[in-house]
């Protein structure tokens, strides 16, 4: 008798296991669509490439994508010559790139930072700073860009990127920096 009860027992605990076990989440038949849709996409030629990332989707190496785009595009400064605020022939390649981009994401918003070496006084490092920002922008402008998209301002020498009291410090400090307003 107590062989019976638990032999009786050992097969409920295995047909409960095996139910519980057969009782899976299952995926929605939409989603099950998607993914294997992304899949064939990706195995077409010249389809969706994978990242190599585990758990990356395309929609998330897109966003990857443009946040690397956006990093290249702050991380390129324009700089200027000394107590000048003229664009040279380098700052204008780089004010072209930077309009073929915002040209491509309309959406984006565009703050133009201006700033100055140590040399000289708070105020007239303001006012060169200001007109720093205002000839990128103005350049940007010419090249097709809203002036609406674009706001400027200046730093004057608060906000140096480069420590030190020489020469090329104060190369590296006197630019304008280009910061995607609205990530």
């Amino acid at each position: 008798m107590m062989k019976k009860r638990i032999g009786i027992t050992v097969l409920c605990i295995i047909g409960l296991a095996l139910f519980i076990g057969g009782c899976a989440q299952k995926k929605p038949a939409q989603e099950i669509e998607s993914s294997t849709q992304q899949e064939m996409e990706m195995a077409k030629p010249g389809g969706i490439q994978p990242s190599g990332e585990v758990g990356e989707t395309p929609a998330r190496a897109n966003t990857a994508g443009l946040e690397a785009r956006i990093a290249e595009f702050e991380n390129t400064y324009v700089y200027f010559d000394y107590d000048s605020y003229t664009l040279d022939s380098r700052a204008q390649e780089i004010l072209k790139a930077k309009a073929a981009f915002l040209k491509e994401r309309s959406d984006l918003a565009l703050r133009i930072q201006g700033n100055c070496d140590e040399r000289g006084t708070s105020e007239y490092n303001m006012a060169l700073g200001e007109r720093r920002a205002k000839a990128a922008q103005d350049y940007l402008v010419s090249l097709g860009i809203s002036k609406g998209r674009i706001t400027t301002v200046s730093y004057g020498e608060e906000r140096p990127v480069a420590p030190g009291h020489d020469e090329e410090a104060w190369a590296k400090n006197r630019n304008a920096q280009f910061i995607i307003a609205n990530k």
